[in-house]
């Protein structure tokens, strides 16, 4: 084990663009509700809204770009500046609840391996057709977010654990961090780039993609991503691995399908799985 991690300890990366109000909500929640050891390190990608000035007066870990790097750079750049032995993404639009970080790491020692990726439940307050979610709205942003009525109703809000941990809250293993090279800077600003990651875990021999139902977090949607240039991740993410997301989603993390077992079997090699990896070839083709 390299000598500048600190075992146990959780790193949570944050990456922010000019969100100022939303993050300092994000660290009131660690704060309140983080129990377990932890560093945050934060990427401010331009901060001119006062989060620069905020953050180094605050003394808190961090990098920065004066231009927005997007995701894939902003990530890497905090994960290298952290020590921590399990490292934990974390948008800045989102707030921690009550027994997040209890729920994850208790899900990591029954484990016992450091082959996983683990994401928390967000809780959302509209539908968007991600069957991994918790719908319940409790405010679209800081100016009417009712904190008081979700720390209220949050034990009721849990759902059952799921499989194919892809979006924030992710949490993984260092060694598996590094193994894959964290995100792929190819899909900046970031469309997909959860995806790909994903994939790289499933490459590298991971098989255990696990939502945890009670480690809950809300989320308040899109505040960043709302106003960047995206990327054609969709498309990228075929080019590169020669299926579609939807063909990864389906067949192999079986995204969204009640937990049944920590590792993942390999995907069934039915006509559906053939017909999707055949139509995923020939839009490739035609791109």
């Amino acid at each position: 084990m390299p000598r500048h991690w600190t075992p146990g300890l959780l790193s949570i990366i944050i990456p922010t663009w000019n969100n100022l109000e939303l993050l300092q909500l994000c660290l009131e929640g660690i704060k309140r509700h983080t129990t377990c050891a932890y560093q945050v390190v934060l990427h401010i990608n331009e901060g001119m809204d006062g989060t620069l000035d905020w953050v180094r007066a605050q003394g808190i870990l961090h990098t920065y770009s004066e231009q927005n790097v997007g995701i894939c750079h902003a990530v890497n750049r905090a994960a290298a500046l952290s020590s921590g032995e399990y490292i934990l993404y974390l948008n800045d639009d989102m707030f921690c609840c009550p027994g997040w970080d209890q729920a994850l790491l208790a899900r990591v020692s029954l484990l016992g391996t450091t082959a996983f990726m683990l994401s928390g439940t967000m809780i959302e307050p509209r539908e968007s057709g991600n069957p991994c979610v918790v719908v319940k709205n409790f405010g679209s942003g800081p100016e009417n977010f009712e904190m008081g009525r979700l720390l209220a109703e949050v034990d009721k809000l849990y759902r059952p654990d799921w499989y194919g941990a892809t979006w924030p809250p992710t949490c993984v293993h260092r060694e598996w961090w590094d193994r894959v090279g964290g995100y792929s800077e190819e899909f900046s600003p970031g469309m997909s780039s959860d995806n790909d990651f994903s994939m790289k875990m499933w490459q590298a021999g991971c098989r255990i993609f696990q939502g945890v139902g009670n480690s809950l977090v809300y989320h308040f949607m899109s505040r960043s991503t709302g106003k960047v240039v995206k990327n054609d991740g969709r498309k990228q993410f075929l080019q590169k691995w020669g299926m579609t997301q939807s063909t990864f989603d389906r067949h192999y993390l079986r995204r969204g399908l009640p937990l049944e077992r920590d590792l993942l079997p390999e995907p069934v090699h039915s006509l559906h799985w053939y017909w999707d990896l055949l139509r995923g070839t020939m839009k490739k083709q035609f791109l």
